[in-house]
């Protein structure tokens, strides 16, 4: 191999690096892609957690969620940044649990349509906002 053609190949592949995004969504059981979303994340019964690459669900795995208890929203925090999640798809969280996120770089999104499927696809296509602390939940 000459070096042009070395330089070549290194080129071709460092236009090639794909990104990966593990988005979490609270969900009811069973979970999955075809799973009715959870209308708030601290009382779901479990996370679809879907890794998103080069904008193609690549897999989806089911993360149970623990009992809510007062104050408890924390917990789920602290798991979903330990399963290496990127973002989060939400409708309603409070303002305690959404700082948590952000202090541990997982992006809040707020949420569209019925299904997993068709959040996760929003998301992909960009079509999701970021929840500020102005859009959590009062409770």
């Amino acid at each position: 191999m000459t070096t042009k053609t070395t330089i070549e190949s290194e080129r071709a592949m460092s236009n090639q690096i794909s990104t990966k995004t593990r988005v979490a969504v609270p969900s009811e059981l069973p979970g999955g892609l075809e799973a009715l979303r959870s209308g708030h994340f601290g009382r779901c019964e479990c996370f679809t957690m879907v890794d998103v690459i080069d904008g193609h669900v690549e897999d989806v795995e089911i993360l149970q969620n623990a009992p809510h208890t007062e104050g408890g929203c924390m917990a789920p925090v602290v798991t979903l940044a330990e399963h290496k999640v990127d973002a989060i798809i939400v409708d309603g969280i409070g303002g305690r649990p959404l700082m948590g996120f952000n202090q541990v770089g997982i992006a809040v999104h707020a949420g569209v349509g019925g299904d997993v499927r068709t959040a996760v696809q929003a998301f992909i296509e960009g079509g999701l906002p970021v929840v500020g602390l102005e859009g959590a939940c009062q409770h």
